[in-house]
């Protein structure tokens, strides 16, 4: 019997299109022998724009949230971990596309030692015209340990030093934390930090994702940056990471 990686996405109506990209990446992963992946494609809301842009494929699922409420992407990932049958659990934002051999060296991390709880990764962003650029300030390759993102995240104006959008984590640990954070924003950034707050992680210096850069990216939203909103999210996801750092999750681990 074959053993599962479970890819998850948040979708909503303006990013739709891109699914198909997104699902191309997918298909061209190579997975370890005995390994496959499933796919569960989760609406933020209800509309009649994104079930035409979902693959006819039966190891992708689709699912709508509430016709009159979007929860934005956090509840939306979260509410599809009542389909996840994988051992491991991938990020990929329905605008991104995965890298080639991404999940294979996901798994080789996570397979090979327990104490590693998350996995992430370089990302290249992906212009609109079609080219690639880094950027600096990417950590060593290896070991995250635990308790040691909060202090970076904090000095670099709350901006992770690895980004949250590559993370493939095992579920177990996953739902222990309750998913993503119930936040407008930054719930991947939380649970980063939630995470690092009780498990080791892994940072791989290849690169595992393209970040597409497009004008309608909600993280370029006017929204995103509103300073009182802002105020409110850093200060509840340090709040949750420090409380889980002194509750001593793992410190057997």
């Amino acid at each position: 019997m074959s053993r599962r990686v479970t890819v998850v996405t948040a979708v909503h109506a303006p990013s739709a299109p891109f699914l198909q990209d997104a699902y191309a990446s997918l298909r061209a992963q190579e997975l370890p022998d005995g390994w496959e992946w499933q796919w569960l494609v989760q609406e933020d809301g209800r509309t009649d724009d994104v079930r035409r842009c979902v693959p006819a494929d039966p190891r992708v699922t689709f699912r709508q949230g509430r016709a009159d409420r979007a929860g934005g992407p956090g509840v939306a990932r979260t509410i599809a971990l009542a389909r996840a049958e994988g051992e491991y659990v991938r990020i990929l934002d329905a605008d991104d596309r995965l890298t080639a051999g991404a999940l294979a060296r996901d798994l080789a991390v996570l397979e090979a030692d327990a104490t590693i709880g998350w996995v992430t990764s370089r990302v290249l962003d992906l212009m609109p015209d079609g080219s690639t650029a880094g950027f600096p300030g990417d950590p060593d390759p290896g070991p995250i340990e635990r308790n040691s993102l909060l202090t970076a995240w904090q000095a670099d104006g709350f901006r992770a030093p690895v980004h949250p959008a590559t993370l493939c984590v095992r579920r177990d640990l996953l739902l222990a934390l309750g998913g993503w954070m119930a936040l407008p924003a930054s719930e991947d950034t939380g649970l980063l930090l939630a995470l690092n707050a009780v498990s080791r992680g892994w940072f791989t210096e290849e690169a595992g994702l393209l970040y597409r850069k497009w004008e309608g990216q909600v993280t370029g939203q006017a929204a995103h940056v509103d300073p009182a909103e802002r105020d409110a999210r850093m200060r509840v996801i340090e709040a949750r990471a420090r409380a889980l750092a002194g509750l001593g999750w793992g410190d057997t681990t």
